[in-house]
């Protein structure tokens, strides 16, 4: 049996050494030699269970619709000229337009009995980001930033939470820390693909060093005037920055050594460089990673010419999406990372005068893999003429808990906000265990 001294367990972001095991061990247990070494790796198997997971929403900003996604209903009124495909499950079937999507099916799990209330796309947004309704005192925490506190390790040099896409700075107020304050809030990455402007790898010089020490004699005099909170957050901030820019990390944002073929597999688009980023930052431990799909006419809000609207968006998300999950998998890290595709909510049946489709939240779809996530399965039912849920309905709240769990996170845990008055990561619901393996 080896030693204390000599266990070292590999997990899928490195190796987890004596010192971070002894994190979640009583000194006092260690100090009286109470604990044998299978008592030891009990004690630290609820950490190691939880090291290396990640969270990747792919968000679908605007609402795309279920009937031309993952719930198409052909040959009725409300299901328009859309076809249905054959997938890799059998009996499962999908909108024509995600062929790629379709033959990955088998590690995909499909909920087509989303229910909500909220048809207006901001407070939509923020809730389906933050598992809680908008109100004008408190900025919530979305749940990757959430999850990212809990999972995330301290002494990590890239951002725990990056958010790509086009929009990131107003995108920021649903994907945003709240207040969980600066140590989870988004690194905002606009064009995906090469090191984000203003960071670069830097070399430490004793300028460098300099600079930031008159920094420090400046905030310390602020801090004396009454501004300690803010000058906490301010030295957080640059702490994290300094520590990304002088890593050879930071590297990961480039695709230098990415092959001409893994890149064709994505797409070539800003949304599949975003996938493709996506993996490479879990890859190197970053904990949640969004990615927003605006299509090129801004979004997926379809209230005209939806059909050629959500084929066109389809074009560049079917394959990205795909090639992400198979990716993953590939590199054996489809176990521990959670993908997650959906949007604020769905459309309406009633296809409108201008071709269109409008807000509804009443049904409507999302997808989810990997993580323990068993696929090639349908959660939930709507009705034939997809107006209202038929079975098994998944409320916002029954979906986090179920992320949550998937991620061996405990969604009840709570947090304080500003005024003291705790607040847990998820309100309410129950997870959805059939979508767990």
């Amino acid at each position: 049996m080896p030693s204390f001294q000599q266990l070292e367990i590999t997990t899928g972001r490195g190796q987890v050494t004596r010192r971070h095991f002894l994190r979640n061990i009583t000194a006092g247990a260690l100090a009286t030699g109470t604990l044998n070494f299978r008592e030891l790796c009990a004690l630290g198997a609820g950490a190691l269970q939880k090291q290396g997971m990640s969270l990747i929403l792919l968000w679908m900003q605007g609402g795309p619709s279920q009937f031309e996604t993952f719930d198409p209903k052909p040959g009725t009124a409300t299901g328009g000229p859309t076809e249905a495909i054959e997938t890799a499950v059998p009996g499962i079937r999908i909108a024509q337009w995600w062929e790629r999507t379709a033959q990955q099916m088998q590690d995909i799990a499909l909920i087509r009995s989303m229910t909500n209330k909220e048809g207006e796309h901001a407070r939509a947004t923020y809730q389906m980001h933050t598992g809680y309704l908008p109100t004008g005192a408190l900025r919530h925490p979305s749940l990757g930033c959430s999850i990212a506190k809990e999972l995330a390790p301290a002494d990590h040099n890239l951002p725990a939470v990056v958010s790509i896409g086009p929009g990131g700075r107003n995108a920021a107020q649903f994907v945003g820390s709240g207040f969980l304050g600066v140590d989870v809030d988004p690194f905002i990455v606009d064009t995906p693909g090469s090191i984000p402007r203003n960071v670069g790898l830097a070399t430490p010089s004793p300028r460098f060093e300099r600079r930031l020490g008159l920094l420090g004699e400046l905030e310390n005099d602020f801090a004396a005037r009454g501004g300690e909170v803010a000058v906490a957050d301010h030295r957080q901030l640059y702490e994290k920055t300094r520590r990304l820019v002088q890593s050879s990390d930071v590297q990961t944002f480039e695709f230098r050594d990415e092959s001409p073929q893994t890149k064709a597999q994505y797409g070539d688009s800003d949304f599949g460089r975003g996938c493709l980023l996506a993996r490479r930052l879990v890859e190197a431990g970053v904990t949640f990673v969004e990615v927003r799909s605006t299509g090129p006419n801004g979004n997926w809000d379809t209230h005209r010419d939806n059909f050629t609207q959500v084929a066109t968006n389809a074009k560049v998300v079917d394959p990205a999406f795909a090639a992400l999950v198979a990716d993953l998998k590939q590199r054996g890290l489809l176990s521990r990372t959670l993908v997650v595709w959906m949007g604020e909510f769905g459309r309406t049946p009633r296809i409108n005068p201008n071709t269109g489709r409008d807000h509804y939240p009443r049904v409507f779809s999302a997808a989810v893999a990997g993580a323990g996530i068993r696929g090639g399965q349908v959660i939930g039912e709507s009705t034939a003429d997809g107006s209202a849920v038929k079975s098994d309905p998944v409320t916002a709240p029954d979906f986090f808990t179920t992320l949550c769990k998937a991620l061996k996170v405990d969604s009840t845990k709570e947090n304080l906000s500003p005024i003291g008055r705790p607040l847990k990561i998820v309100d309410g619901g129950n997870p959805v265990d059939k979508l767990l393996g």
